[in-house]
């Protein structure tokens, strides 16, 4: 897995994994391709205030919000999120939607 140093200024959230940090950032053309697979990004937001969203789509959203991707694959990401449990990404998750909500 792929480790980084976060940038909370440019909007990186910090998501530990494993004993490696990873940057998120929900840039536009995250999101862009983000919601390009998992539909409208309001509706996403809907469904996670509503406590439904799928793990599918919090790994698809997180997957598009990486940073840097290498050496770490889509189901390498899902399996560590999982092995760490799904508590620990969810402040990540919060932050990715505030800032979907309300820009930085």
């Amino acid at each position: 897995m792929s480790g980084g140093a976060v940038n909370p200024v440019r909007g990186e959230a910090a998501l530990d994994l494993g004993g490696e940090t990873l940057a998120l950032r929900p840039s536009f053309a995250a999101l862009v391709a983000a919601e390009e697979e998992l539909g409208p990004l309001f509706a996403l937001v809907e469904r996670a205030a509503d406590g439904k969203l799928t793990l599918a789509e919090l790994v698809g959203l997180f997957w598009h919000c990486l940073v840097e991707r290498e050496g770490l694959s889509r189901e390498a990401l899902g399996e560590a999120l999982l092995a760490a449990g799904l508590a620990r990404a969810t402040p990540v998750l919060k932050a990715i939607l505030q800032q979907i909500l309300a820009g930085r």
